[in-house]
């Protein structure tokens, strides 16, 4: 039984029943595998089921307001997905007739879709002979075949791309895709894999060396960033407040949040209510507490502390609480704002 077969037969009887799955819809498996992306599939099915729900087709999607997709998306992180999902849809509205892609060149041409997303929808929705290369085939294939190339480098990246490429079924190129991609998911995990239960145990590599854990090799190390943001919960004696869209380039660019203040490290209370002082124009303020909450991101880690002001002069342009909880900000933030609604 060849590695395609035997992945196959695996798949039809531990696979897992996902909405994703049950269609050959582009524009919803595009939107299944965006979601997915950095994101584990029992947190995204609740987006993807209210992404269709919100926006059945192309069409929705492309017509909706950013603000609206943005407040969906809450929680999901790596917002430029987001905005790139929107930019697309509208882009396929405009250059497709509202028809998603189905070709593997097609769907590549699209803002926000590399190799792995342009292939995984190509076989999924038209069968196309592509194989897929992600984070669960890259393990798969180290470990059975015994790759020991680093897996950060292009090269090798090249070298995992054409090997997928030879073991994949012509016939069943869609099943042996979801297959293989399961299979890293649910058997052969990161760490602590079930080996002596895997239908490889007699043909892996890895495991007759005793070098799984070993596998697949990552050299290069992200560098994490230390930054530090001092956020003013400045609000009026009506319970109004200041809240503003970020606008310039960055992880969280037009999501709101409350006045923000970065420095290079943790800043004086007195250094703060001076900059209150000098940017909003305002001196008669109470200060009440702050709160230091540390925020870990892939690449950053946000070392952020909110400030509870209240002035008693009236703030212009600013939102009630109410209005302030509908509007798309960083996760973050969401957490906070439930906390002092309660």
């Amino acid at each position: 039984m060849n590695f395609s077969t035997k992945i196959i037969s695996w798949y039809q009887q531990n696979h897992r029943d996902l909405p994703w799955r049950n269609t050959n819809d582009a524009y919803k498996i595009w939107l299944s595998e965006i979601i997915l992306q950095q994101t584990r599939v029992n947190q995204g099915l609740p987006y993807y089921i209210n992404f269709v729900t919100a926006f059945p087709t192309v069409n929705d999607l492309a017509n909706a307001d950013e603000q609206e997709i943005l407040k969906l998306w809450q929680g999901l992180g790596y917002y430029s997905r987001a905005r790139n999902l929107h930019y697309t849809a509208k882009f396929v509205v405009e250059n497709h007739n509202g028809i998603f892609p189905t070709t593997y060149d097609e769907l590549l041409k699209l803002k926000g879709i590399g190799t792995y997303t342009a292939a995984a929808i190509a076989s999924f929705s038209e069968n196309e002979a592509v194989a897929v290369v992600d984070g669960n085939v890259f393990r798969v294939l180290s470990r059975v075949f015994n790759v020991n190339y680093d897996i950060s480098l292009n090269t090798t990246k090249k070298y995992f791309i054409e090997l997928a490429q030879k073991l994949l079924s012509i016939t069943k190129p869609n099943l042996h895709n979801q297959a293989i991609m399961e299979f890293g998911a649910l058997q052969c995990v990161p760490k602590n894999p079930n080996c002596k239960d895997c239908v490889f145990n007699d043909s892996c590599e890895a495991y007759k060396l005793k070098i799984v854990s070993e596998l697949p090799v990552k050299l290069k190390k992200n560098k994490v960033t230390k930054r530090f943001l001092n956020y003013i919960l400045l609000h009026d004696a009506y319970g109004n407040y200041i809240m503003n869209k970020r606008t310039e380039n960055g992880i969280w660019k037009n999501l709101y949040e409350f006045p923000c203040v970065e420095s290079e490290n943790e800043m004086g209370e007195q250094k703060l209510f001076l900059h209150i002082k000098e940017i909003y124009n305002i001196k008669n303020f109470q200060y009440y507490d702050a709160l230091d909450v540390l925020h870990k991101l892939s690449h950053q880690h946000l070392n952020i502390k909110f400030y509870r002001i209240e002035t008693k002069e009236t703030l212009k342009n600013s939102y009630t609480f109410s209005e302030l909880k509908q509007l798309p900000v960083p996760i973050v933030l969401h957490n906070f704002i439930e906390k002092i609604g309660k």
